[in-house]
């Protein structure tokens, strides 16, 4: 560097220093929150609001200054957290361009869900509660992201699995919400003790997890240790972001109220995953076997999302299965390392404007709807609810990914460049993201069909749907701005070249001499899907569920019968052995207590009673010892 550029980093990272205030005002906001209890109540959303907004309004001002630096990266040591021996870790902050953007990401889209949480959640009693448990969400996710070690990030993460617990199961009297939350906890677990031991196996090899020192040993590792650790990872990241094997509680996570949905399925919790893989690439980078297992997942998942979607007549069911496969699209796009990287941050950020605009939409129609979420029981909305209508088609129209809205510009990429892996595997992993696109082109058309056009399909009970208030419209409306152009602007913005400081390499993969071939071939797949469910659905549908006549069919309404896996396979052997150690415990541990309990009970009570208390008793026993013991001395003279 220059005298000059060296004067300008100095003051860049000198004002990069208050960093760690992104986390520390959503913090305080939550800790005010909830324990000042009812005493907050009147002005709770506000604080709610104004904490997540003054981070959104920070980041703005720290990404900026980041753009200014050079070396595009600054890691602050704030104090030793943890020193035994010689593992030692500083409570640090990582800040470049990979957290800079998912700050943006977090900080800006959690308060567009922020600002409509005001008013969905009016009339609940506990909307002060729900804002600081909605801060802490969206704290834990920031520490999550911006952390310079994978045990800071750890940290964030059980912080993120711990609040959405709370959000899931907000409504704790419906044994639904409640079951649902327990689930997401638990099934998070699993792969936090995943996470966990990827950590312990750093510490093992290279005496350290803080990004730097693992990134820079990693290439010294044997490639076994290498291979266990990106596996170990990526189990991690199936957890929070709900791809399989651990995808199962991510639809039962709608129980929560529908801001809670957004916020999970859009803007954080389920992107973690994606962040975790990405910002671990030296990793994945080093075992091509790993980071094939990665394409293998996201795969198979964006398959299995889009089957369960197209047999869902809850709206907001629909859009969670359309979640799982839209995060498998970003891990098959960051398992295919190199520029994909950056593809897959940039369909995640794309996905986060019109996922969270498709939840609100949603929570705009229960909210007109008296709460009812069956596709079967709408119809013909348009007419009644327009602002809904036209946001929620911008971002119907950018999931399928119709030019020129964001999702074009984000998933083609990652389908060409699945296609450009080469070999059988390119061939498998692209027809599997294609026949993803037209999928997800039949159930959401599906969705849109059934929800807003046709013939009204309402019970008796609702006489005229309305559209929503002002502050829920404002946040759906800026969402669907962001569903149009956020594609476009970050592509042309040169957002590949923002990313190269973390990923090394802006050369995406694709077939670029062919690259209208497939766009084409990508738009005519959507276009066949959009077709098929405008022709079997502009009529409406069946009031009640029709008898499946397809295996298929009756599989994909079972969840694919991942649900009875998990139960046959890990939960009923839990139960049975639970069952033996209870009988085990109780017949036997017990059993043995208390049988010799009984023993020296009942003995005892029997010689009791050889303690008469008259003495001629005992001059009769000690004449019968007496008889006794000459009897043995005669027959042993005699012997």
């Amino acid at each position: 560097m220059t005298l000059a550029e060296q004067v300008q980093y100095q003051s860049a990272t000198g004002a990069l220093s208050s960093v760690w205030l992104l986390i520390a005002i959503p913090l305080a906001s939550a800790a005010v929150l909830l324990l000042l209890g009812r005493k907050a109540d009147r002005w709770g959303h506000i604080l709610g609001c104004a904490s997540i907004g003054a981070s959104f309004v920070l980041g703005l001002w720290y990404f900026f200054t980041l753009r200014g630096l050079g070396h595009k990266a600054v890691s602050l040591d704030l104090f030793n957290f943890i020193q035994v021996g010689r593992f030692k870790v500083d409570w640090g902050i990582l800040y470049d361009p990979l957290s800079a953007t998912f700050v943006l990401l977090i900080t800006g889209v959690g308060f567009l869900i922020h600002v409509y949480a005001v008013g969905y959640m009016k009339e609940d009693p506990g909307r002060r509660r729900f804002f600081g448990y909605f801060n802490l969400f969206a704290s834990a996710m920031l520490l999550l992201v911006l952390g310079n070690s994978f045990l800071m990030t750890f940290i964030g993460w059980e912080g993120v699995g711990l609040a959405s617990y709370l959000l899931i199961s907000w409504y704790q009297d419906r044994p639904a919400a409640a079951t649902a939350g327990k689930k997401a906890f638990l099934m998070n677990r699993v792969g936090d003790a995943a996470f966990l031991v990827a950590m312990f196996l750093m510490f093992a090899n290279l005496g350290s997890t803080d990004f730097a020192t693992v990134f820079n040993g990693v290439g010294a590792l044997p490639h076994g240790v290498t291979l266990a650790m990106a596996l170990l990872l990526l189990a991690g990241a199936c957890g929070k972001s709900g791809q399989f094997p651990l995808q199962a509680w991510l639809p039962d996570a709608m129980e929560g109220p529908t801001p809670v949905s957004a916020l999970i399925h859009a803007a954080t919790m389920v992107t973690a995953g994606v962040y975790l893989i990405a910002r671990s690439n030296p990793i994945f980078d080093a075992t091509s076997l790993g980071q094939t297992i990665v394409v293998a997942v996201g795969a198979f998942t964006l398959l299995l999302g889009c089957v369960i979607g197209c047999a869902k007549d809850d709206i907001k069911r629909v859009l969670a299965y359309s979640t799982v496969s839209q995060i498998g699209y970003m891990f098959l796009a960051v398992g295919l390392g190199g520029g994909a990287y950056a593809l897959g941050i940039l369909h995640l950020l794309a996905h986060g404007f019109f996922k969270a605009g498709l939840f609100l939409g949603a929570g705009s129609v229960m909210h007109g709807m008296k709460d009812q979420t069956d596709l079967r029981r709408f119809g013909g909305l348009w007419r009644y609810m327009p602002v809904t209508w036209a946001t929620v088609g911008l971002g119907y129209l950018a999931i399928i990914g119709i030019p020129p809205l964001s999702g074009f510009f984000s998933k083609d990429p990652i389908i060409d460049a699945a296609f450009a892996r080469g070999g059988w595997q390119g061939w498998v992993f692209g027809l599997a993201a294609l026949l993803g696109a037209g999928l997800t082109a039949f159930y959401m058309t599906r969705l849109f069909v059934l929800t807003f056009h046709g013939k009204k399909r309402w019970t008796d009970d609702i006489e005229h749907p309305h559209e929503s208030p002002g502050v829920m419209k404002l946040p759906m409306i800026l969402l669907a701005v962001g569903s149009v152009a956020a594609g476009g602007l970050l592509v042309y913005g040169g957002f590949t070249t923002w990313l190269e400081p973390v990923f090394g390499t802006t050369e995406v993969p694709g077939h670029e001499p062919n690259r209208a071939m497939m766009i084409g071939i990508s738009l005519a797949v959507v276009l066949v899907g959009v077709a098929i469910a405008w022709l079997l659905f502009r009529r409406g549908t069946a009031l009640v569920e029709q008898p499946a006549r397809s295996p298929i069919v009756r599989a994909a309404r079972e969840n694919l019968y991942g649900d009875v896996f998990n139960e046959t396979v890990f939960e009923l052997p839990g139960k049975l052995l639970t069952r033996a150690a209870v009988f085990f415990d109780g017949k036997g541990i017990d059993g043995i207590v208390t049988g010799l309990a009984a023993i020296v009970g009942g003995s005892s009570s029997r010689l009791r009673r050889l303690q008469t208390g008259f003495v001629r008793s005992y001059a009769l026993t000690i004449l019968g010892g007496a008889l006794v013991v000459v009897a043995a001395l005669m027959a042993v003279k005699l012997g």
